[in-house]
């Protein structure tokens, strides 16, 4: 049993958005997926960090989702920015009981628990206050909510988040998130949205006692990365 990480899927089984046009490296990459998910076990769990389907409702969405359920393991997903059939937990809910997809639960104002280690994360947003308007403003106030509502859920365990944004990214820090991390210890970030030469900004190792990992799929190569037994 092992808890992995990996983020932006960007499956389109029923959407006409083809990811090879991004480059060799997204070429036949749903089957890479599949293959990169074949070392899991039933009882394993997999965070994946936003940018799910192309889908822009649940209709559409339909086959990547059956195809993220038939991937072995169980999963906990959170929203990306192109997660455009995302509405609510509850109708995601509703629409996973009917199509009889049993391994996949939504992170969103709540927290999981994996052993002693609590899942906890958001979206999160880009935000810097010298150039965000009004409505990035909005959003972010709303992800900083989310994300201590999931870190307030954890209770006394070990946390860790996930996040389809890094709060680390070049020149971009968002210090409202660190600040949460560093009010609820948080020692591990996951976080996805980077791809292509953007990989050289990303940030990895530690700051202020939190561990962060850059989990696109594109930059693990498909196979879902593992971050704690």
């Amino acid at each position: 049993m092992a808890l992995y990480a990996i983020g932006d899927l960007h499956l389109s089984f029923g959407a006409d958005k083809p990811m090879d046009v991004f480059g060799k490296a997204w070429q036949n990459h749903a089957e890479r997926l599949r293959e990169g998910f074949a070392a899991l076990g039933p009882e394993d769990v997999t965070v994946l960090c936003g940018d799910l389907s192309w889908g822009m409702d649940f209709d559409s969405c339909r086959e990547d989702f059956l195809f993220i359920d038939r991937l072995p393991g169980k999963k906990i997903v959170l929203k990306g920015n192109h997660d455009y059939w995302w509405s609510t937990a509850s109708k995601a809910k509703a629409f996973f009981a009917a199509n009889g997809i049993t391994t996949i639960d939504i992170l969103n104002n709540n927290c999981f628990f994996y052993g002693d280690l609590a899942i906890c994360g958001t979206r999160g947003w880009f935000y810097e206050e010298e150039t965000g308007s009004a409505h990035d403003k909005k959003i972010m106030a709303r992800e900083l909510m989310r994300l201590e509502t999931s870190l307030k859920a954890a209770g006394e365990r070990e946390k860790y988040v996930f996040l389809h944004y890094p709060p680390i990214y070049g020149n971009y820090v968002c210090e409202e998130i660190l600040a949460l991390f560093e009010k609820y210890g948080v020692t591990l970030c996951c976080a996805g949205h980077i791809h292509g030469k953007g990989h050289a900004l990303r940030f990895e190792g530690e700051r202020a006692g939190t561990r962060y990992r850059l989990v696109s799929s594109d930059f693990l190569g498909f196979r879902p990365l593992r971050i704690a037994e």
